[in-house]
């Protein structure tokens, strides 16, 4: 049986079917056709909206002929299974949360159906988007560049499902890196909006405000247009690389003891800098003030976690292990006052300073290649913590001071046959410039350092 070739861009496909030349039930009806093909293989998806989803594609359609202005006009999406979508339920990855359908959209899923996007699924996360790996009793998200590996966490699920071309964009969030470290894990253009450009209104309080919903996508284009809608700011979709020189500083150094970087993950840093250098970019080596002490991270994590538990009335008893213990440790910190506003505001202090020269910073966007994608549910606490931090130590620290980062492709590791990505970070501001200007540089990559959009059918059928 021959294979579905993968969806075009989003951008390329809102702007066929405004212009007539497909429908919004056509691109649905394909997608589905890549999912039903693609997905047993890859576990991208926890629930296909496929009924519901062409009946949307239909009002879509309706819709432009009625002559509305549909930016994402008939754009198949898939949307993380970590915020509600009405009429479905909200599983989170977990066995002990309801399965009783959301009576609302959230708001980012509101925004993206005005604009024309076709929701025709939900995709998987680790039970309560905890971990770096995306596995749990629902099934094991795989890597479509390498399907022994994990597509990582917590948005493996929407990173899989794009990676893959069944569907070119997908709605992800990301709490301590979890639209990153998928992105990076497969060759995906992915941004984590600064606090408070695009709702977030996750659980309990968002990770204590930490975590940000953004877009997934496999070009800058595409990412763009996603995160303009979700933001609300239309002129965020309109990016095209720097017109000024930038001072660029690459920062290589670890973020932690207990990770090591691959040579690998470190060349394409440094390979991406000399890119830029080539362009007419300043780059500088940089070295930021990773905390020594980990704790302001750490306890928000966990006690994020235990939030959510909390306010989802979930029974500790039916949750994992691993992140039975995980909720437990957030409860002990948050009584004991780990939580304090003090270290954070004293680190961002120092990291202001520190990158007060540069407009953007460079980082290695994981320190190894992703795992194995198997049994990760069913490990220990510490080996799952051992192996999130050690192999993506780079994206914690941007949640926890709320500044915009974005992944980017950047070449191949080929002893892992994964892909390589860099991570861009910039200050925040109000107006969404952070965000604009890592889209800039992003896009000038692009041009410069061009990727494959997608893996190939072929690859992704390997298990």
């Amino acid at each position: 049986m021959s294979l579905p070739a993968a969806a075009e861009s989003a951008v390329a496909t809102a702007a066929a079917v405004r212009a007539g030349a497909t429908t919004a039930l056509a691109e649905t009806r394909a997608a589905l056709a890549r999912i039903a093909a693609l997905d047993p293989q890859l576990g991208a998806f926890q629930l296909v909206r496929a009924e519901r989803a062409l009946a949307e594609a239909a009002e879509v359609d309706a819709r432009l002929a009625a002559g509305e202005d549909l930016p994402l006009a008939g754009v198949p999406i898939a949307i993380k299974d970590n915020i509600p979508v009405a009429g479905e339920p909200m599983l989170e990855g977990s066995a002990a949360t309801s399965a009783a359908p959301s009576l609302a959209d959230h708001e980012v899923v509101a925004r993206l159906r005005a604009a024309g996007a076709v929701v025709v699924g939900l995709t998987r996360v680790p039970e309560l988007c905890v971990f770096g790996t995306t596995d749990s009793v629902h099934g094991t998200t795989r890597n479509p560049w390498n399907p022994t590996r994990t597509a990582g966490g917590s948005s493996g699920g929407s990173a899989s499902a794009v990676a893959s071309g069944m569907v070119a964009v997908a709605h992800a969030a990301d709490g301590m890196g979890s639209i990153r470290i998928p992105a990076a894990n497969c060759a995906l253009v992915g941004l984590k909006p600064g606090a408070g450009l695009v709702p977030a209104e996750m659980g309990a309080d968002s990770w204590f405000g930490m975590s940000e919903n953004g877009p997934l996508a496999t070009t800058v284009a595409d990412a763009a247009l996603l995160l303009a809608v979700m933001a609300g700011r239309p002129a965020l979709a309109d990016v095209a690389p720097p017109d000024r020189r930038l001072r660029i500083g690459l920062a290589p150094g670890i973020p932690t003891p207990l990770a090591r970087l691959d040579p690998r993950w470190e060349a394409a840093a440094r390979r991406t800098a000399a890119t830029l250098a080539a362009a007419g970019h300043e780059v500088v080596e940089l070295a930021l003030p990773y905390p020594a002490d980990p704790l302001p991270v750490l306890a928000r994590w966990f006690a994020g976690a235990a939030a959510d538990a909390a306010h989802l009335g979930l029974d500790d008893r039916l949750l994992e292990p691993r992140v039975r213990a995980h909720v437990r440790a957030g409860r002990v910190l948050e009584r004991l006052g780990a939580l304090r506003p003090g270290p954070v505001d004293r680190l961002r202090a120092r990291v202001t300073v520190a990158t007060a020269d540069v407009d953007v910073v460079l980082t290695p966007a994981l320190a190894q290649p992703g795992p194995d994608a198997e049994g990760w549910h069913r490990r220990g606490w510490i080996a799952n913590l051992r192996s999130s931090i050690g192999y993506a130590p780079y994206a914690a620290l941007w949640n926890l001071l709320g500044w915009p980062a974005a992944v980017v492709p950047a070449g191949w590791h080929p002893e892992a046959a994964v892909p390589l990505a860099v991570q861009l970070v910039a200050r925040p501001a109000a107006d969404g410039a952070g965000e604009a200007l890592l889209l800039a540089v992003a896009a000038e990559l692009e041009l410069l350092a061009p990727w494959e959009r997608t893996a190939s059918p072929a690859a992704s059928t390997v298990v």
